[in-house]
């Protein structure tokens, strides 16, 4: 018997006596919010383990020899789509641009709807040696220049009508499509450059006349993953009676997401500070967009990560048990006030 009597008193829970348990009203008011806080407590806890959360981790980038892919999205509500041409220079002042680029150019009327589409496949390319052939044909004999300098072929003459028509009829441009360049610094711009010198002056009259007011839909380096927020997205940058260049500069960070299937996304992340250089009257340059880029070499991988299942027990056990032990408190305490009201009342009765 002494075994036994000491085996009980250790138990942590003791039973009361059946005649000595009660069950009241207010015992199952409180029993009913116990259980509703414990399921919606258990909901945010299973749900909390379910969702992935992610980890970053630096090092130093070791790709070589890949492209960059720019995904280009742009709108100019104020020039039209056969003045604009899209280059794009390295560090080295090498041309990128090569047969697997594609830029779309939409033709838009002056409430934005779409009228026309042009393919550009590599007329950058065309364009500038285009422009730099006739500059150095203009420059080639002065005498030349001065009998030819005005002189257009058929071409140019219906060229320039053609966008003076546009100009007037306030039409727009919707630039998109993808850039293939190499992974090192540089630029690429969207302008009038790939016009002949004599046919963009004919055209504006002068280069403050260009108004390169534009919206930035989508700027990325690659396809985008869950969280990623590009800062130049949704950009608008209108111009009221006057010209200038912009320039954004942009720090560009090799990432990789890699997601809780162990599928790995290579993409890049970027972050960005602009400038604006108003035209003047003087001025010999055109105005034009300019995104100036270079590539961090530090790379960031993200990582999708899942909590442990022993993870989910504890908290789960905890908030459970918390909740009951609380619900108990909770019980014992308004059966105690109700026994105190009513025990004054009942020996009132009795007198």
């Amino acid at each position: 018997m002494g075994v036994k009597q000491a085996i009980r008193s250790i138990d942590a829970f003791p039973r009361a006596e059946e005649h000595l348990l009660q069950k009241t009203q207010s015992g199952a008011l409180v029993s009913v919010i116990g259980l509703v806080i414990m399921a919606t407590l258990f909901l945010h806890e299973l749900r909390y383990y379910l969702t992935t959360y992610t980890v970053h981790q630096m090092s130093v980038d070791l790709k070589r020899g890949e492209m960059l892919p720019i995904h280009i999205n742009m709108t100019f509500p104020s020039l039209p789509c056969d003045v604009l041409s899209v280059d794009a220079v390295d560090l080295s002042g090498k041309h990128e641009v090569d047969l697997d680029t594609s830029i779309w150019k939409l033709r838009l009327n002056r409430d934005g709807h779409i009228t026309g589409t042009e393919y550009l496949s590599d007329l950058v390319e065309k364009e500038h040696a285009d422009h730099k052939h006739d500059e150095e044909k203009d420059h080639h004999d002065d005498s030349n220049h001065a009998v030819h300098a005005h002189s257009f072929d058929q071409d140019a003459e219906n060229m320039v009508k053609k966008v003076k028509q546009a100009l007037a009829n306030e039409e727009g441009c919707r630039v998109y499509g993808v850039l293939d360049v190499q992974r090192v610094a540089g630029n690429f711009h969207i302008s009038v450059h790939g016009l002949n010198i004599f046919v963009a002056q004919m055209i504006f009259e002068g280069s403050s006349h260009v108004n390169v007011s534009h919206i930035i839909h989508d700027l990325s380096f690659g396809p985008k993953y869950p969280g990623l927020h590009n800062p130049l997205d949704g950009t608008s940058r209108i111009l009221h009676g006057t010209s200038g260049t912009f320039k954004y500069f942009m720090k560009i960070v090799p990432t990789e997401y890699r997601y809780i299937s162990k599928e790995v996304l290579p993409t890049n992340q970027f972050s960005v500070t602009e400038y604006f250089s108003p035209m003047n009257e003087f001025d010999r340059t055109w105005p034009a967009v300019y995104f100036l880029y270079d590539l961090s070499p530090i790379t960031v991988t993200i990582k999708e990560e899942r909590r442990s299942f022993l993870h989910f027990l504890t908290r789960l056990c905890a908030v459970l048990g918390g909740t009951f032990a609380l619900t108990g408190m909770l019980d014992r305490w308004m059966y105690r006030l109700l026994e105190a009201l009513t025990k004054p009342a009942a020996r009132g009765a009795l007198r």
